[in-house]
């Protein structure tokens, strides 16, 4: 899906605005014009990148911290492989380039505190403005940088003058995000909506102000926590946060540290939406930090040759669990309580392993799909499989005669696609449906129609019982 609107240079997009994530799409728009391999693979290659720049600015944070380089080895690479941040520098997603924009707003706000140079806060302004034009979970830390200035200006360690400037500043970073806000007030005249768009999307209010919890939801996310650390370093996080209250620091940059892990846990723990596993990144990467503060905590009361040569060789070990956990799933009989119908996607590899190289299942399926059905046929594809269906037809000239319909996105000129239509768009034209799934099919379907398996998909068919 976001390949789709970067082929079709969507910044604004079609979820509200909350799901726009602006800056980064400009950039991957960009990428998309560099002559360098295939389209898929350049806008992709924006997230890995983001994602080194990511593990370098971990290092370089509690380096610069700590002095030291094994603490700030074992934070990188404990972020490096945390299973949700790896997922998410193998495919074209936001996720990284926040996470190193926010790890750049730490380093900057570190420096204030050692130096008092005011020009760091200038810094700290810009790069917190360029988040929110990346994703909106940069408000959280934002709230916690307006208290830290807060007390500043208290203290009078800060002048209204350099406050103006930093404000100002991230006005400048937000711009991209800020634009399409305004644009939209203009065209709606709709300033609440608008408003609301910007917070929360189109249809996510509810799960983004929840304030209940299911113990099925707890214990999910337990899961989720224990498989992105699954090596004994993670009982390291414990000494992190006593070192947190040992080591030399600035009280307001501690207070802002343990803010941050404690709204970034709350945010995502209460979370709701299907895949809420990917917010609880911005919490991993406080995990990592306080991992790391914790080596540093051990150096100064055990051998440091024997504790580099063990934390760095358990800091490796989440790869040959990730490796081993599908086979591991498969033998024990456990569900990973996704979908199983998605053709040429074995569930247990492709949500267990983080990595995504040599992975061609999206593109076997829009081949073969648009290869197999009739001259101007219509597929009905669900939210997981319209994507590579839109971009191989669009992007590739595949089957340009095929109508593509979902719940979100549609071909160019589609029929009208509803319970009333449907009977003389059924006697026009072959109609297929990748999925008989209750939510992956239109329940007007499922209760009127039949269907016959055609190779991958299911063609529709009028039912026995209206005849």
């Amino acid at each position: 899906m976001i390949q789709y609107r970067i082929w079709h240079n969507d910044v604004e997009g079609f979820l509200g605005l909350a799901l726009s994530h602006p800056l980064f799409y400009i950039l991957a728009i960009g990428a998309k014009y560099i002559p360098l391999g295939e389209f898929a693979h350049r806008v992709n290659l924006v997230s890995a990148i983001a994602a080194a720049v990511a593990v370098a600015n971990m290092f370089l944070f509690v380096r610069l911290w700590l002095g030291r380089n094994l603490p700030a080895a074992v934070a990188a690479v404990t972020l490096a492989l945390a299973h949700t941040f790896w997922r998410h520098a193998s495919v074209v997603e936001t996720y990284t380039l926040w996470t190193a924009l926010f790890l750049a707003e730490l380093i900057m706000l570190l420096q204030y505190t050692r130096t008092n140079r005011v020009c760091c806060l200038y810094w700290l302004g810009l790069l917190s403005g360029l988040s929110i034009a990346v994703h909106m979970l940069a408000s959280i830390p934002l709230l916690c940088y307006v208290v830290f200035v807060v007390f500043l200006l208290a203290k009078k360690e800060m002048c209204v003058g350099d406050l103006a400037i930093v404000v100002m500043l991230c006005i400048v970073g937000a711009l991209p995000y800020e634009y399409l806000i305004v644009k939209n007030i203009i065209q709606t005249r709709d300033v609440a909506g608008t408003l609301a768009s910007a917070a929360f999307g189109d249809r996510w209010q509810g799960a983004v102000l929840n304030t209940s919890l299911s113990m099925r939801i707890a214990k999910e996310n337990f899961l989720y926590i224990l498989f992105n650390f699954p090596t004994p370093n993670v009982l390291l996080l414990l000494a992190g946060f006593c070192a947190l209250f040992k080591v030399s620091l600035h009280r307001g940059f501690r207070n802002v540290l343990l803010g941050l892990t404690a709204l970034f846990f709350l945010f995502a723990f209460r979370y709701t939406v299907p895949d809420r596993y990917a917010f609880f990144l911005p919490f991993y990467c406080m995990v990592s930090i306080l991992i790391g503060l914790g080596v540093y905590l051990l150096q100064e009361q055990v051998n440091r040759r024997v504790l580099a040569f063990l934390v760095l060789t358990f800091s490796l070990m989440p790869v040959g669990v990730y490796a081993a956990a599908p086979l591991l799933v498969e033998k024990m009989h456990l569900n990973v309580g996704t979908r199983d119908d998605i053709p040429y996607r074995d569930n247990n590899e492709y949500f267990l392993w983080p990595w995504k190289a040599g992975y061609t299942g999206a593109d076997r399926f829009a081949a073969e799909a648009l290869g197999l059905v009739a001259n101007n046929a219509v597929i009905y594809a669900d939210i997981t499989t319209v994507g590579p269906l839109l971009l191989a037809q669009q992007a590739k000239g595949k089957r340009p005669d095929v109508k593509i319909i979902s719940g979100t996105l549609n071909s160019e000129d589609a029929p009208r696609f509803d319970e009333h239509a449907m009977k003389q768009l059924l006697a026009d034209r072959s109609i297929y449906v990748v999925s008989t799934k209750p939510g992956y099919c239109p329940a007007f379907i499922l209760e009127n129609y039949d269907f016959i398996r055609a190779g991958i998909l299911w063609r529709v068919v009028e039912s026995k019982r209206m005849k």
